[in-house]
């Protein structure tokens, strides 16, 4: 069917008229939608100011946040912004914000001052330098843009002077001026490293941990810093808290070419370390000695793995009564790191293994280190009486011969028992304890093979005893004749 001309006049004309509408709707819609918006960017920043005054950063931050996204061209909002930032301890986005501030208004003196604060807590004295002199140029009287230039100079001094203490050795020295550096500059990574460095070189592991993870923080938590400091945890021997700091650095970024292999390394070692930590907690001490010496197989090149792994030895052989094993292995971990507590465990060894003597001198230096050890004093009065109650030896026992033993039988104990603890079998702390060992098996023979000294012994006194100075023994010592040289550059004849 065909529309005649007047139709489709009257067509077109309504089509016209429809499309002028449409745009006239959508005019009006966005000029609402703006309204709104900048209603909306108001709401924010009056938010964001109430949270402020109240001291809520982190809810005055997200409102912040809004209102620079409603309107990117506005310095003053990111100039707030930038001093919440500031009071977070976000150096980075704090220099970022107050930068952005000084491209839309170049003139703005107080968001340049900031700036200039926050490069001087980074410890970067350059920028600082550079900022507050622009900053004095135009306000000669700015008493806080004054302080902070003043402060300048002595920091770049003090670190040079640092750097220098360092490179010399004299860390101890380093870490008093870097600490005074660091009341000035507390965002700077450099200066925090160098402490956490410097703690590590005297020994000071938490004190190094509590910097680097500071440190990490400075560099908002980035893979590498996870990285870097799971490492470090590692390397000092706390292979649960590296464990921990390398899960982060995965959340980041799962495949990571670093973090995921060491991921694996850290996840078996760990595993070997606990279960082994378990198993002295439930005194099962022999899967104890099992898992510290599989540790130290796991890892046998870093030092603080290895003192792990050596310090569970060490404490569960003691509890297995394997004392003379106990004695090397602590002594092996304490050549690693000097622990009060593995000291302890190795006096309990040395009690064990009746060097009562060496007992109460390892309970003494462990008090050196720590003076308020508890264990260590009630350690010392339990090695005394213990010496005091093992005086009188009984020489039955030593060579493990009955009180009706014949002379043939005693002279039979006494060979096994001199070719057993004969000291050149042994070396290191195990030779100590076999010459003690060596010296009361002759001294049984001595008594038991001679019927006097047998009859005086059985009627309950030691012929051998120092305090009774008979004559003929030395003194009292029936090894006077060892004294002269090593005591044991002789050989005995086991007749």
């Amino acid at each position: 069917m065909l529309l005649n001309i007047h139709d489709s006049s009257q067509l077109a004309d309504s089509r016209r008229l429809g499309t002028v509408l449409l745009f006239l709707l959508i005019e009006l819609f966005f000029e609402g939608a703006e309204t709104a918006t900048q209603a909306e960017i108001d709401r924010h920043l009056e938010i964001g100011r109430d949270f402020l005054a109240r001291g809520q950063l982190s809810d005055a931050l997200t409102h912040y946040h809004a209102a620079v996204e409603g309107d990117p061209s506005n310095y003053l909002t990111y100039f707030k912004r930038g001093t919440v930032y500031f009071a977070l301890g976000k150096a980075k986005f704090a220099i970022s914000d107050f930068s952005r501030v000084l491209e839309l208004k170049p003139d703005f003196t107080a968001a340049r001052a900031q700036r200039g604060s926050v490069y001087l807590k980074m410890g970067d004295f350059d920028n600082a330098e550079l900022d507050l002199i622009n900053v004095l140029r135009f306000d000669p009287h700015n008493a806080e843009a004054n302080m902070h230039f003043s402060r300048i100079g002595p920091a770049r001094d003090q670190w040079v002077l640092c750097v220098d203490l360092m490179e010399r050795g004299d860390f101890t020295t380093a870490i008093a001026l870097l600490s005074q550096l660091l009341e000035v500059c507390p965002w700077s990574v450099p200066i925090r490293e160098s402490r956490a460095q410097m703690y590590l070189r005297i020994g000071d592991r938490m004190a190094a941990v509590s910097d680097f993870r500071s440190v990490n923080r400075l560099s908002h938590d980035s893979t590498d810093g996870y990285n870097k400091l799971a490492r470090i945890l590692y390397d000092i021997g706390d292979s649960g808290a590296a464990l921990k700091e390398i899960r982060e650095c995965l959340k980041l970024d799962p495949e990571h070419k670093d973090c995921f292999p060491f991921y694996k390394k850290i996840k078996k070692v760990d595993k070997v370390y606990v279960d082994a930590q378990t198993a002295r907690e439930e005194q099962r001490y022999k899967d104890c000695v099992a898992g510290g010496e599989k540790l130290i197989k796991l890892e046998p090149d870093v030092p603080m793995i290895v003192y792990n792994g050596k310090q569970l030895l060490c404490s569960c052989l003691v509890k297995e009564e394997e004392f003379t094993d106990a004695v090397v292995r602590c002594r092996e971990a304490l050549d690693i790191y000097p622990d009060p507590e593995v000291m302890c465990d190795r006096a309990e060894a040395l009690i064990g293994a009746e060097m009562y003597d060496e007992a109460i001198a390892q309970y003494r230096e462990a008090l050196e280190i720590n003076d308020n050890l508890q264990r260590a004093k009630d350690g010392i009065e339990h090695a005394q009486r213990v010496q005091k109650q093992a005086e009188r030896r009984d020489y039955y026992k030593i060579l493990g011969v009955k009180r009706t033993a014949t002379k043939q039988e005693i002279v039979k104990a006494y060979r096994k028992a001199a070719q057993k603890w004969h000291p050149d079998n042994y070396q290191g702390d195990q030779k100590k304890m076999a010459e003690k060992k060596f010296i009361d098996v002759a001294a049984a023979k001595e008594v038991l093979t001679d019927p006097e000294k047998r009859r005086q012994f059985d009627a309950g006194q030691d012929p051998l005893d120092p305090e009774a100075g008979r004559n003929g023994f030395g003194g009292g010592n029936p090894f006077h004749h060892f004294h002269h040289g090593s005591p044991f550059q002789f050989k005995f004849h086991f007749t």
